[in-house]
């Protein structure tokens, strides 16, 4: 089975479609920030998630309920393909709908090798991985820059060094981050 939670408008093909609203004609109405999910353990070899994340859990209880659901309804090797606009980029900022940033970095958090590494070097992280009873890992984060930016960068040859030093000085560097989650087990 593969979902598209959140779907909107973007009605996938060959995925169950699933959206908190009926006007957008889903094929399951699901409030996903009330969990638990209509759906089996381990039944999902991929979800979808394009700009929904970031509409979900305003708190923090409800976004890691949103986190183990995912986690509970993905068979082990499943994947999460996540699209979110980036913290510091208008897309982000300007939409009152956004409740929480997403960043690749938090998703380390959620995988049992990293909590461990971080416990064996005494880093102040949190162990959300043990917490939450999941295990995932990040196989790849791909971002697209802004238009002016992506010219520049190409215009003037980039390293990967250089977009991280403009992303990390200045705002609208980067518009979307494309993360890609595996359940380990």
């Amino acid at each position: 089975m593969k979902l598209n939670l959140g779907c909107g408008r973007d009605r996938r093909p060959g995925y169950v479609n699933v959206d908190k609203y009926a006007t957008f004609a889903p094929d399951r109405v699901v409030d996903l920030e009330a969990p638990p999910w209509p759906f089996p353990d381990g039944a999902v070899d991929e979800i979808v998630l394009h700009h929904v994340l970031e509409h979900l859990g305003q708190s923090t209880e409800v976004f890691l309920a949103i986190i183990r659901e995912l986690y509970r309804v993905l068979k082990p090797g499943g994947v999460a393909e996540i699209t979110v606009p980036h913290p510091r980029s208008d897309l982000f900022l300007g939409d009152p709908t956004h409740v929480r940033a997403i960043t690749p970095a938090m998703f380390q958090l959620m995988s049992r090798k990293n909590c461990a590494e971080f416990e064996r070097a005494g880093t102040p992280h949190s162990q959300l991985a043990t917490v939450l009873e999941v295990d995932f890992e990040v196989t790849q984060v791909r971002n697209r820059l802004a238009p002016a930016w992506a010219q520049r960068a190409e215009r003037e040859r980039w390293t990967q060094a250089q977009v991280r030093e403009a992303a990390d000085t200045y705002n609208n560097v980067i518009e979307e981050i494309f993360i890609t989650l595996r359940k380990v087990a």
